[in-house]
């Protein structure tokens, strides 16, 4: 195998979001890079295979890469009919009173004010006093999202708040490619229909359908779900997320709003599944992610139409199947899989684009580092599975904590037992023991998934305590609760309304077009 340093052809099988975000990665650094400075990077990106585009959500990781690339959000938000998103609301997960809704937030630093007094509420609640433990009342980003309010602090308000974005798959890919471009990325449009290997089992070139062959030194496979360099010409096997997570199609169609949305995702349960709502300035994506095994593909079209009010609309529906899991091994020999090609969690926390970006950043720092072989292979492929297992664990909870009894998906998700990893029993034992969660969290070291904040989240939000004592409330707790809720109210005073800035970059941006 070369090393890093005569690496010159860098080929890229596959576009779209994956494809696109991993050639700018590249492309920015090697630009920096003092040993492979002169690699190209070409993007191979058929002409008649699509965007999966499943979800239109992020982490707040999405920030960093435009930071990083010095790309204004005034610049590529309106050019995508993007929003911004401060968490993800769930509602209907749990029957439990008091517990039915709650808001899975991205963090500010305004928390470590306010998030001991949710953690001492809730180590009472968990030794049975009736303390007042709805994180939604603990956090910043609860408060924006209920004013209708953009994360982006003022430079009076010295406290940075974490965000991510809603925006169209479409565009954004449309938006980095043209940024890729700009930045010296080669582009080719044409269909990929076999590969070669040389004698040592690398990967040696890609045929095209017309009959046309591009070497290359490394290959990053951006194919989606087809894996047509990791799994088709390497071989390298699928680890199967099915017994875990058992949702595995979805089906999306937009709708029109009212042109006043809240930063946030809203997930609801359904029969055999739950829907998503995503704002973008130009409309509201839908969708209903749920399971075969539970109802057919025409029955979730129904249950979609029928809760959207548009069951006599002719609005078009679009299916989706989804390939949940990874590979085992998502650097083989030259060959990297990034996005879909890689693995795939169901779109319920808006992993996959976290996921692919986190993975080129990793590879391309080895890459900057001059560290290619065997050992760091086996380095990079234990750190991205682990976020994958990491994620997915994450996930499940949600199912396993989950109270609904009206149908067997969710009955059968709360009972699965296969679906609890070590890790996360380990987690559970510590939250019902009334252990100190964050110390085993950090024991673990799985708060670089889901930091101490998501957990509080998630398990208190969906009322996993213990039946209250007939006792008296704490009067210090109840007072500390107000206190923090009044806090919090004074703090979100600081922000604008979300879509007042919205529509200032939306004119920012048509101002510079009729400029140009």
């Amino acid at each position: 195998m070369k090393r890093a340093s005569e690496i010159k052809q860098i080929v890229i099988v596959g576009g779209g979001t994956a494809g696109w975000m991993s050639a700018l990665i590249l492309a920015d650094t090697l630009a920096q890079s003092a040993t492979m400075r002169e690699a190209s990077i070409t993007l191979l990106e058929s002409p008649v295979i699509g965007t999966i585009g499943v979800g239109e959500g992020s982490t707040h990781a999405l920030k960093r890469f435009f930071d990083t690339l010095r790309i204004e959000e005034s610049e590529w938000m309106p050019a995508c009919h993007a929003t911004y998103k401060c968490g993800i609301t769930f509602d209907g997960w749990s029957t439990r009173p008091g517990f039915t809704s709650y808001f899975h937030q991205f963090s500010t630093m305004v928390d470590n004010l306010t998030q001991p007094v949710l953690s001492a509420n809730v180590a009472a609640r968990l030794r049975g006093a009736d303390a007042p433990a709805w994180p939604n009342d603990y956090f910043l980003s609860a408060y924006l999202v209920k004013n209708k309010l953009a994360p982006v602090n003022p430079e009076h308000f010295p406290f940075t708040a974490n965000y991510g974005f809603h925006f169209d798959a479409t565009l954004l890919a449309r938006f980095l490619r043209k940024k890729a471009l700009e930045r010296g990325v080669r582009h080719h449009e044409c269909h990929i229909v076999a590969s070669r290997l040389d004698a040592a089992g690398d990967i040696a070139s890609v045929q095209t359908s017309n009959g046309e062959a591009f070497a290359g030194d490394l290959f990053i496979d951006c194919s989606g779900f087809a894996g047509l360099l990791i799994e088709q010409a390497l071989g390298t096997p699928f680890i199967s997320y099915a017994r875990d997570l058992a949702n595995d199609a979805a089906v999306a169609m937009p709708t029109p709003h009212d042109g006043d949305v809240a930063p946030h995702t809203v997930s609801t349960a359904l029969r055999n599944g739950w829907a998503w709502q995503i704002p973008l300035t130009s409309r509201h994506g839908n969708g209903y992610v749920y399971s075969s095994a539970y109802c057919s593909a025409d029955d979730a079209e129904h249950e979609l139409r029928e809760r959207l009010g548009l069951l006599d609309a002719d609005v078009p529906a679009r299916h989706i199947a989804m390939k949940v899991g990874r590979v085992e091994q998502a650097w083989r020999r030259n060959c990297v899989a990034i996005g879909l090609a890689q693995g795939f969690l169901e779109p319920l926390e808006a992993t996959a684009l976290f996921l692919t970006q986190t993975s080129a950043a990793i590879f391309a720092a080895y890459l900057d580092a001059g560290d290619y072989g065997e050992r760091a292979r086996d380095a990079y492929n234990r750190e991205v599975n682990g976020y994958f297992d990491g994620h997915r664990d994450y996930i499940v909870a949600h199912y396993k904590t989950n109270s609904r009894p009206d149908t067997a998906y969710w009955r059968d998700r709360a009972s699965n037992p296969g679906a609890v990893s070590d890790s996360l029993r380990a987690v559970f034992d510590a939250w019902l023991g009334g252990r100190e969660l964050g110390a085993e969290i950090t024991r673990q070291g799985i708060d670089k998934y889901y930091p101490i904040g998501s957990w509080y989240a998630l398990l208190a939000g969906m009322g996993i305590f213990p039946p209250s004592r007939p006792a008296p409330p704490d009067p210090a707790l109840q007072q500390q609760a107000r206190e923090m809720r009044e806090f919090l109210r004074r703090c979100a005073l600081n922000f604008r309304g979300h879509m007042e800035v919205l529509r200032e970059y939306e004119s920012g941006s048509a101002h510079a077009a009729r400029a140009a």
